[in-house]
């Protein structure tokens, strides 16, 4: 298969394999999934939407499993290091997934890859080797697509090719699929895009900046008439509660918003100026549902948000997955 190189640079991306020339099983049968790296909970809901059930859920984030359990109480979340994470009681499971760190290959870091010590990827190929999944969905950033990397992606085809997996490597940009925003990830599958039509930042969030009653929120609204740039959560040893760099910060206002930081409300009646999102307003431009509530404080709560997979790309990926293996 072959992509276009300007997307290719700046994609952010997923591996996931499949092993093929299993037996087909009913597509009425609930699919079992094992999230690595859970995080606040995008990948799930996406996986859940779509009639996976998930037989575990790892994150060692305590803000984040308390998220998870907080808003499913049934789901089985455990907080742990994956590096440390004895996985062999789920063999069998039909989906391992998750989205590991993304630092090592980051454009915005120093690219360690395979030597940066929060590279999960050989925790993650140990964890194939003993649940035996019948598919792999594994969440990264845009650098471990690019040439410089391309050994990385070789070795981890190569070991997937050992255990009988077929692997691939493609791109989706979220905003193709109804999110207001340019967030770029890969899969397998190849789901129909059906862009929405007024999947814009003021139709996703107007009534939030109005809901206290600030006389600027319906011109605000239709000024923000686009998409977001990509939502930017940092890292556990970088970022805090803004909405990325100059660049990121540069497109937001051209929007009407204030990137540099987040509020803690809505605008207020009188209010002038360029406001700033909260952390329920970057939720829902990643497509959260609207009681989805994330603990901790805000600066956790918004890397959980800033760092996660759309819900609305992750159901439609998901569903594919699921029919791929039905």
């Amino acid at each position: 298969m072959t992509f276009d190189s300007k997307v290719l640079a700046r994609v952010a991306d997923v591996v996931l394999a499949y092993r093929p020339g299993q037996k087909p099983r009913t597509s009425k049968r609930t699919l079992s999934a094992l999230e690595l790296c859970a995080g606040g909970g995008g990948a799930a809901l996406g996986l859940e939407q779509a009639g996976f059930s998930h037989v575990a859920l790892v994150d060692n984030d305590p803000h984040a499993c308390a998220t998870l359990r907080g808003n499913r109480p049934y789901w089985n979340v455990i907080q742990a290091d994956i590096a440390r994470f004895d996985s062999s009681y789920w063999r069998g499971v039909d989906l391992l997934s998750g989205g590991l760190p993304c630092p090592p290959f980051s454009i915005a870091g120093k690219q360690l890859g395979a030597d940066d010590d929060r590279n999960m990827f050989p925790y993650m190929l140990e964890m194939v080797k003993e649940m035996r999944p019948r598919a792999v969905m594994i969440e990264n950033v845009r650098g471990i697509i690019t040439s410089r990397f391309a050994p990385f992606r070789e070795k981890i085809d190569k070991e997937l090719d050992s255990l009988g997996f077929d692997t691939y490597w493609a791109a989706f940009n979220a905003a193709d699929f109804g999110v207001p925003q340019n967030r770029y990830r890969a899969f397998l599958v190849w789901p129909t895009a059906e862009k929405a039509k007024g999947a814009t930042v003021g139709a996703a969030i107007g009534d939030m900046m109005g809901a206290r009653g600030w006389r600027g929120a319906a011109a605000w609204a239709k000024g923000a008439s686009d998409i977001a740039p990509t939502i930017v959560g940092g890292s556990h040893k970088h970022g805090g509660p803004d909405l990325g760099p100059t660049r990121a910060r540069r497109e937001w206002a051209a929007l009407g918003v204030d990137g540099l930081g987040l509020a803690d409300e809505a605008p207020a009646p009188t209010f002038t100026g360029m406001p700033r999102l909260t952390v329920p307003m970057v939720a829902r431009i990643q497509d959260f549902p609207f009681d989805w509530k994330f603990a901790g404080p805000k600066t956790h709560a918004y890397r959980q948000v800033g760092n996660a997979l759309p819900v609305g790309l992750a159901y439609k990926v998901a569903k594919a997955v699921r029919e791929c293996l039905s």
